[in-house]
């Protein structure tokens, strides 16, 4: 027998209308739940609760496949009540409730800033960019050291590459920023062009054996497979990289390194822009010791650690869909001594000051083992 499809998509189009009917009684019910637990202090999500109803709902199914349907059709329900129950009641995390907002940063001629690199340094520039050069910078010749140096108070701001437009997120980095009590505050992007520096008189055809950071050969690496017979070693900066060979003064050695650090330790540029891609942008980001946030940053930094069961991470990133937020970046890194475990990080648009933030962070708790708040960022 022939379907009549006119007359089905009809009873389709009355279901629906059904459907909407009774999921909007739903919330209306939602609200006098919420309002219950608002009076009762009790907590959003009752685990034990929803677990119950799924497993009830899923019974009046006919075959696995709906069964399996309608588990995800009121988990999804169930989501979008609770995000309503909170947009009424208010966030129950705390995680921003640490934030201090403040007008601007903090910043003298005798501020602290601790620096990662030798002089010459791209991260030098860009602390130059944010702060101007009246300041009290520290050079600190590894990441660690950056964070520390903050952490404990040697330093009042930072300042860290953290991801690269050709090469990607700078993974040291992320790996650390769990580990210290630091925030992020601020971000700045800067155009790197990167060089092969040597000493005064060497050619290209001379050089044997290049130093420098991993970022600056991975971003030349098209370059460097050009010229095979040279060997790369891997340095803990690319300025640092440039103070070496001029030390060294051997004229079988270069860096790849800024012509600004050349400038510094007396190199010749054997060759400009040998980065591979012409567009190669570092973006950096400044940490502080304080959980501050300017009024007007527009970007949240967050890490969270998910439970390790089915739908975890698609019921976490739904939130920030509900609650209208952009989702720019997500990055994943192992837990250490979990295997198979992953924390993630992820940035958003959005202030601190926003209730659908608010309204995200209290219901990715829900999912996740672990939700950090790293920092609210301005764009300098």
């Amino acid at each position: 027998m022939v379907v009549d499809l006119k007359e089905s998509r009809a009873k389709i189009d009355e279901i629906d209308k059904e459907i909407v009917r009774l999921f909007e009684e739903r919330m209306d019910v939602a609200t006098d739940v919420a309002a219950y637990k608002r009076s009762t202090g009790k907590k959003v999500l009752d685990p034990a609760r929803e677990e119950e109803k799924i497993n009830s709902l899923t019974a009046l199914t006919d075959n696995e496949f709906n069964k399996m349907a309608v588990e995800e059709l009121f988990r999804q329900i169930m989501s979008i009540s609770r995000k309503y129950q909170y947009k009424v009641l208010g966030s129950e995390n705390d995680s921003i409730l640490t934030f201090k907002q403040v007008d601007e940063l903090d910043v003298d001629n005798d501020t602290r800033i601790a620096c990662f690199g030798e002089a010459g340094a791209y991260t030098e520039q860009a602390m130059e960019e944010i702060f101007g050069k009246d300041i009290n910078s520290i050079n600190k010749l590894t990441f660690k050291e950056v964070i520390e140096a903050v952490a404990n108070g040697e330093a009042k701001y930072g300042v860290l590459p953290i991801e690269n437009t050709t090469t990607g997120g700078i993974t040291d980095i992320y790996d650390l920023l769990p580990d210290y009590d630091v925030s992020i505050v601020a971000e700045h992007v800067v155009k790197v062009e990167q060089a092969l520096l040597g000493k005064k008189g060497a050619k290209i055809e001379d050089i044997r054996t290049v130093y420098s950071h991993p970022q600056g050969l991975m971003q030349c690496a098209k370059f460097l497979e050009e010229h095979s017979y040279m060997t790369t070693k891997s340095y803990n900066s690319t300025s640092g990289g440039a103070k070496k060979v001029a030390e060294d003064d051997d004229m079988t050695q270069a860096a790849i390194a800024s012509t600004r650090a050349g400038k510094i330790f007396g190199l010749e540029v054997l060759q400009e822009s040998i980065n591979y891609e012409s567009e190669n942008y570092t973006r950096f980001i400044v940490i502080s010791n304080k959980k501050i946030f300017l009024s007007n940053a527009n970007k949240i930094s967050l890490l969270f650690e998910i439970k390790h069961q089915a739908g975890s991470l698609y019921n976490m990133l739904a939130n920030f869909y509900y609650n209208d937020l952009n989702l720019t970046k997500i990055e994943s890194r192992p837990i250490e001594n979990k295997t198979w475990e992953y924390r993630f990080f992820v940035d958003i648009e959005g202030n601190l000051n926003d209730p659908a933030v608010s309204n995200a962070l209290a219901c990715i708790s829900e999912y996740a083992s672990k939700v950090y708040v790293l920092g609210n960022i301005t764009t300098k």
